[in-house]
């Protein structure tokens, strides 16, 4: 989006305006506002000129402009109606140079995930990758992942579901939510699965990925998948909870500094349970249509505040965390570690409180045991 459309979007959002004050702000003539205006028009916007200026009286549910509209952060809207991946994207517009750039797309259809599985994000859900270049060595990489999550979660809690956080960023309505007594059920895979472009959908398996020279904590700066609309037979259907929302981060980087980052969340914002699989849920599924023009502002204004502030990732994502004070079972790479998930540390290392003392796991497979496996 240019500038000039950036600066008129912010001007209307402000209130009316008049048109020789738009032409002062956007330093361009009267004509050239009439324009802006009516390109605004046919991209579905309502717009009125009343007696002290332009104003705004409809706003598209979905696109660039409309997310633009209002945004309270610096970042650039790319939107796609269709896209094979928001990830890939974001990916090219970084060996291009450039920053704080969200790639969104209306759906995507060509979807990776672990094991090449594949699954698809159809238009309902948010589809999004952001691509930021912070000033960190890449060791901190995992707490922008961590800080999208607890994002997506206070997003969604504001539209009234019920979620929560699975290690290590599954975002998640857990089912001991719906009913207190009974607690959860094994998971069966993991904590999440990397999603080609933008993750997305619920039921994920838990994979990292990291590009570039650096391969310093590569397992632990993503994970993430979502098993989206693909009706994957693998997807566990009795595990304690649903999922939401699936987060995948890429990144390059030298031994001491971050290049840029992607971090693609994939989430299940107006879908039909209908069309996910078994185990997946959605804001609408839970609490009601919400407008998703205004559901990835919040998620992108909540982000924004964490990333200007990032000690404070870990507190947020314990507060919201659905893992920590239950028995899990994780499996990694040098085997399973099973005990009570007891805290997560920095950069979002799982602590486990084990028969053998406290283990502490970068990455891995995460299950929440059942209570006839010792869970609560």
């Amino acid at each position: 989006m240019s500038d000039t459309r950036r600066a008129l979007l912010d001007a209307l959002a402000e209130g009316p305006v008049s048109g020789p004050d738009l032409a002062d702000r956007l330093g361009v003539s009267r004509a050239a506002v009439w324009k802006h205006v009516e390109s605004l028009r046919d991209e579905g916007f309502g717009v009125e000129s009343a007696g002290d200026g332009y104003v705004v009286t409809d706003v598209p549910e979905y696109g660039g402009p409309a997310i633009e509209y209002g945004l309270e952060v610096d970042y650039d809207i790319e939107f796609h109606e269709t896209l094979d991946s928001s990830n890939v994207r974001a990916r090219e517009l970084a060996a291009e140079g450039a920053s704080d750039v969200v790639v969104v797309a209306r759906e995507q259809t060509a979807s990776r995930g672990r094991k090449n599985r594949e699954w698809s994000a159809p238009d309902g859900g948010v589809w999004m990758s952001l691509l930021v270049r912070p000033d960190e060595p890449p060791a901190y990489a995992p707490l922008y992942t961590l800080a999208m999550a607890v994002a997506v979660c206070d997003a969604a809690r504001e539209a009234g579901v019920d979620a929560s956080i699975k290690w290590p960023n599954d975002v998640i309505v857990s089912e001991a939510n719906d009913n207190p007594s009974g607690a959860s059920a094994s998971d069966g895979v993991s904590a999440s699965e990397a999603s080609g472009g933008s993750p997305a959908h619920a039921g994920g398996v838990a994979t990292s990925e990291a590009s570039g020279s650096s391969s310093a904590n590569a397992d632990g700066i993503s994970a993430s998948e979502a098993s989206g609309g693909s009706k994957d037979s693998d997807t566990p259907t009795d595990r304690g909870y649903r999922k939401l929302c699936g987060i995948l981060t890429e990144m390059e980087g030298e031994a001491d500094r971050v290049s840029w980052l992607v971090i693609g969340p994939g989430i299940n914002v107006n879908l039909d349970p209908a069309d996910l699989p078994e185990g997946a849920t959605s804001v609408a599924a839970e609490a009601g249509p919400v407008e998703r023009r205004v559901f990835v502002q919040r998620v992108l204004e909540r982000f924004d505040e964490l990333r200007g502030d990032i000690d404070a990732v870990l507190p947020a994502w314990r507060e919201r965390a659905d893992t920590l004070g239950r028995r899990v079972r994780v499996h990694t790479a040098s085997g399973v570690i099973e005990g009570e998930a007891v805290d997560i540390e920095h950069p979002g290392t799982l602590v486990v409180r084990t028969d053998e003392g406290e283990k502490r796991v970068h990455a891995g497979d995460c299950e929440h045991l059942r209570p006839a496996d010792g869970g609560r």
